[in-house]
C-alpha cells in the first residue's frame, strides 16, 4: 500500500472595499499558482495533479483505501464582521475540470445536473475525494480573525482508476464585508494499492479513463 500526497500553498484574497463584491488575488506574482475565475470574481482556485504514470505503465489499477487532508488552521479574515463567510471545496478527480466546471462544482457539488443545465462536469464516480466546507465569522470569535467551521461534508467515491493522473483542485468563495481572507496550505492524502486486474476489466477501465480525460488538460 502506498501513501500519495499533494500540497497546495497559501492563498490570500482581497476585496477592494468592505462589501464591494470586487475581489482580487493578492498572491499574484508570488508564484503561488492561485487563479481567479474571472476579473473581480469572489471565486479562486488552485489546480494541480498527481502523476501516476509509473503505475499505469505497469498496467496496474489503483484501488483507493482512504483519502483525507491535513490542514494547518481555519481560514483567517481581516476587517471581518459577524456573518462573513467562506466556502472551501477540495477535490481529487479522475479527470480534469474546466474553469466553468470548477465553478459549478464549488456551487452544486458533484450531484447530477443540480442546476438543470444538462451538464454533468464532475460525477460521483469520477470524484475520488471531495470535502465541502463552510466557514463563518461568528459573534463569539469575530475579534479573533479565524473563521469557525459550520459544515463539513464528504462527497467522494474512492472509485478505482487506471488514469495516469489524479487531478487536484482547491476552490475558495468568499462573501461579506471582510477586506481580506487567507487560506493556509493543505496536504491531500491518498492511501492506495496498485493491483493487476483481468485483461478485460483493465481494458474497460482504461477506456473509461481515456474517455474522461478527453477535455483540455493544461499543465
Amino acid at each position: 500500500m502506498k501513501t500519495i500526497t499533494k500540497e497546495t500553498p497559501w492563498g490570500t484574497f482581497v476585496q477592494s472595499a468592505p462589501s464591494s463584491g470586487v475581489w482580487a488575488n493578492a498572491t499574484t506574482g508570488l508564484s503561488h499558482g492561485w487563479q481567479q475565475h474571472s476579473p473581480g470574481s469572489n471565486m479562486f482556485f488552485f489546480a494541480t495533479y498527481i502523476d501516476l504514470a509509473g503505475l499505469t505503465l505497469q498496467e496496474k489499477t489503483l484501488f483507493f483505501q482512504g483519502a483525507g487532508q491535513q490542514d494547518l488552521y481555519a481560514p483567517f479574515a481581516t476587517n471581518q464582521t459577524a456573518g462573513d463567510s467562506m466556502i472551501v471545496n477540495d477535490i481529487m478527480s479522475s479527470h480534469p475540470l474546466s474553469n466553468d466546471e470548477i465553478l459549478r462544482t464549488a456551487i452544486y457539488g458533484n450531484f447530477a445536473d443540480s442546476d438543470n443545465s444538462g451538464i454533468n462536469g464532475l460525477t460521483f464516480t469520477s470524484t475520488i475525494y471531495m470535502r465541502f466546507r463552510q466557514f463563518v465569522v461568528d459573534l463569539d470569535t469575530a475579534a479573533w480573525g479565524h473563521m469557525v467551521t459550520v459544515a463539513d461534508n464528504q462527497l467522494g467515491s474512492l472509485e478505482p482508476t487506471a488514469s495516469d493522473r489524479i487531478y487536484v483542485y482547491r476552490t475558495v468563495m468568499a462573501e461579506g464585508a471582510m477586506t481580506q481572507v487567507q487560506v493556509a496550505p493543505t496536504r491531500f492524502l491518498l492511501r492506495a494499492t496498485a493491483k493487476e486486474e483481468p485483461d478485460f476489466e483493465y481494458l474497460m477501465r482504461l477506456k473509461r479513463s481515456y474517455e474522461l480525460q478527453q477535455s483540455p488538460d493544461v499543465d
